[in-house]
C-alpha cells in the first residue's frame, strides 16, 4: 500500500523525527505505484505554485515554503520556518526508487535557520 502525505510544520519531511505524524495534514492512499506517483506529481505541482522555496530528496520527499511563513519557538527563543511537505511512502516508510529528476533538480534554497538549535543539540 503507497500513501501521499501531506504535511506542515517546522521540518521537512524525511527527517522522520519522533513525532513526525502530527504535522500530516492529509494522506491519500493507493494499491499501486503508478498512481501514487501521479497524485504525488500533481500535489508536487500545487506546493510548487503556492511557495517560492523548495527542497527535495531523490526518493518522492519534497519540502515549499516561504520566508514569511514561520513560528516562534519558545525553546529556542527563535522563530522557525514552516514547511509544506510531500512524501511518497509505502506501508509508512520511505522509497528506495528515484523520482523523476525535474522533481528534485529544480530545488532552490533561502539561507534561513532550518530548525530548532535546541533539536540540533539533542536538548
Amino acid at each position: 500500500m503507497y500513501q501521499v502525505m501531506t504535511m506542515y510544520g517546522d521540518n521537512e519531511p524525511w527527517w522522520f523525527f519522533e513525532d513526525w505524524q502530527r504535522d500530516v495534514q492529509t494522506t491519500a492512499t493507493f494499491d499501486d505505484l503508478e498512481a501514487a506517483v501521479a497524485y504525488y506529481e500533481y500535489q508536487w505541482n500545487e506546493l510548487k505554485n503556492k511557495n517560492t522555496y523548495s527542497n527535495a530528496k531523490h526518493n518522492y520527499l519534497s519540502a515549499f515554503w516561504n520566508e514569511e511563513d514561520e513560528r516562534w519557538c519558545e525553546e529556542c527563543d527563535d522563530y522557525l520556518q514552516q514547511y509544506w511537505g510531500i512524501a511518497l511512502l509505502k506501508n509508512g516508510q520511505p522509497l528506495p526508487v528515484e523520482s523523476r529528476k525535474e522533481l528534485y533538480e529544480t530545488a532552490n534554497y533561502s539561507g534561513k535557520a532550518k530548525c530548532c538549535k535546541r533539536l540540533e543539540q539533542g536538548a
